[in-house]
């Protein structure tokens, strides 16, 4: 018996349901039938189709799986399927400041813990019985909440860039409750009405017909790119106002401002948001100040 099977077949006995990603970390494509079909995933009932769905806790389908997918990776469905929510800390994105944070204000009590391939961690909680829906937690740079709707690799799977197996970590052997702070700090913000943001002023000119649609495409850009490359797409951005303030379409300041503001709505430092626009300007010929 190889090595992930045995994880596989211990992660099932614990009530764990689990099932094989392919060697990238992503799950294994659907069959013709299911990719082509309307059929709900969740009675799908294929050995690899539709990723987590096809996690199981049964012995016999446990091993077919993972004898499905030689060289693929363990993971486990989080969530309330498994009785799971899972911290996980991304270092590559702030997750160990993040996580000091979490722990000086007690937030995550020591429990069973997985260091990942990537020097990461996965802390290991007792699902509460209330939803806790997978997302990044909020306010945390680098820290990535597993539940409901989500999975975690489990070891002792290779990570598929660093080469690294998942391991185990010392200490507890079980998963702990989750405290009720932690639990709070896994919910959405509570919704607010936005500001009404002023639209900077912008005119007809240099072949822009709408540049006000234009600005706000850049804008938005920057509001929705993900954690962790919101830096360059600011500066993108900067590149694209500068050519409409270069067209007419847009006055300097206006341009700057607008800039500044949206960096500030995208968490950037001051600094950061500085040397975006300066760059942004400078490369498309114009000064930023």
């Amino acid at each position: 018996m190889n090595d992930l099977l045995t994880a596989a077949l211990a992660a099932a006995g614990r009530g764990w349901p689990v099932f094989m990603l392919g060697r990238s970390k992503r799950p294994v494509a659907n069959c013709d039938d299911c990719r082509d079909g309307e059929h709900g995933p969740a009675t799908c009932g294929h050995l690899t189709c539709h990723g987590f769905y096809a996690a199981t806790t049964d012995p016999a389908r446990v091993a077919a799986i993972v004898d499905a997918v030689p060289g693929g990776q363990l993971a486990v469905r989080t969530g309330a399927e498994s009785g799971l929510v899972v911290v996980d800390v991304d270092p590559a994105h702030g997750g160990a400041g993040s996580l000091a944070e979490l722990v000086r204000c007690q937030l995550v009590p020591r429990t069973l813990w997985v260091l990942t391939g990537s020097a990461g961690q996965h802390l290991y909680y007792r699902h509460p019985g209330r939803e806790i829906a997978s997302r990044p937690m909020p306010g945390r740079k680098g820290i990535d909440i597993k539940a409901d709707g989500g999975y975690v690799v489990l070891p002792p799977s290779i990570h598929h860039r660093a080469r690294r197996p998942y391991t185990w970590g010392g200490g507890l052997a079980e998963p702990v409750e989750m405290p009720p702070a932690l639990i709070a700090a896994c919910q959405p913000p509570e919704a607010v009405t936005p500001a009404v943001r002023p639209e900077p002023s912008t005119r007809a000119g240099g072949g822009i017909s709408h540049p006000g649609r234009l600005l706000t495409s850049h804008l938005n850009a920057v509001r929705n790119a993900p954690e962790g490359s919101r830096r360059t797409t600011l500066y993108g951005a900067a590149r694209g106002v500068a050519r409409m303030v270069l067209a007419g379409a847009i006055a300097h300041a206006d341009a700057v401002a607008a800039l500044t503001a949206v960096g500030h709505e995208a968490d950037q430092t001051a600094r950061e948001i500085r040397t975006a626009i300066t760059g942004g300007f400078r490369d498309e010929g114009i000064a930023a100040a």
